[in-house]
């Protein structure tokens, strides 16, 4: 259970409407939602245990189905919910778009920047970096043929509980999403059994070629939110993703910021 009465506005509803979304998927197991009211939700408990590359297997292939069950659009919320998004604490906004790197850029990258620069993170230099890299993503460079995916939206090692039945996922920021967006997640943080996972996962869906070399772009979101409030050193990673992905738009990444 966990509770705060002065947690905003539809705070732990919007964490309900995310677990029961990614749940109706029918693919990864998501902890069940007891009861949720203003201030408060109540879910199973879940009981961890060490992880093992057979469910970290078998975890890869049922989150590949809960991708395949798609969302209404890109930025889309989940079916039903009307109300706030949120990433850990900090508001996040939802979307209808017909395009990815339109979504991306706007809402999941550019809004914490500045937040990023006040927390003395970034630099105006390497803010300025990060905002011409999300000028290429909004233009739809990056754009494939993919479906809006049911992302869990925040899927970093400590949402991913392995229990004795396999795993279960917990606080999610769900949305529709990019699918490599979860899976560069995984990458990011140090996920336990992660080539076990993608093993899994590309057995049940393929992904397309290049994947390896696009993470950067998908890790741009939870390094600029990490950057808004966690320390320096998501500053730096999140520069470095921007230069990744200024290159692979065939830009540089020149930047006079500190080191």
């Amino acid at each position: 259970m966990k509770s705060d009465p002065h947690a905003p506005d539809g705070f732990f509803e919007s964490e309900a409407a995310g677990l029961r979304w990614l749940s109706c998927a029918g693919g990864a197991r998501i902890a069940r939602v007891l009861s949720v009211s203003p201030g408060r939700i109540e879910l199973e408990r879940v009981g961890t245990t060490r992880p093992t590359a057979d469910a970290a297997r078998r975890f890869g292939a049922s989150l590949a189905r809960t991708h395949d069950a798609g969302a209404a659009a890109f930025g889309a919320p989940p079916d039903g919910w009307g109300g706030p998004g949120f990433i850990g604490r900090r508001p996040q906004a939802y979307a209808h778009e017909e395009s990815w790197g339109a979504f991306y850029a706007r809402d999941r990258v550019l809004p914490f920047v500045d937040i990023a620069v006040a927390a003395g993170n970034l630099d105006s230099d390497e803010a300025e970096l990060v905002r011409r890299a999300c000028l290429p993503i909004a233009a739809g460079d990056f754009d494939d043929d993919e479906p809006p995916a049911r992302i869990h939206g925040d899927l970093w090692a400590g949402n991913v509980l392995f229990s004795a039945e396999g795993v279960v996922l917990i606080d999610p920021a769900a949305h529709g999403g990019h699918r490599e967006t979860d899976l560069a997640m995984l990458a990011l943080f140090g996920t336990p059994h992660l080539d076990e996972i993608l093993e899994g996962y590309r057995r049940q869906h393929p992904l397309r070629s290049g994947w390896r070399d696009r993470m950067p772009l998908h890790q741009l979101h939870p390094l600029a939110v990490h950057a808004a409030g966690h320390g320096r050193a998501y500053g730096v990673e999140l520069v470095r993703a921007a230069r990744a992905v200024l290159a692979a738009a065939g830009e540089t990444g020149d930047v006079g910021g500190r080191a």
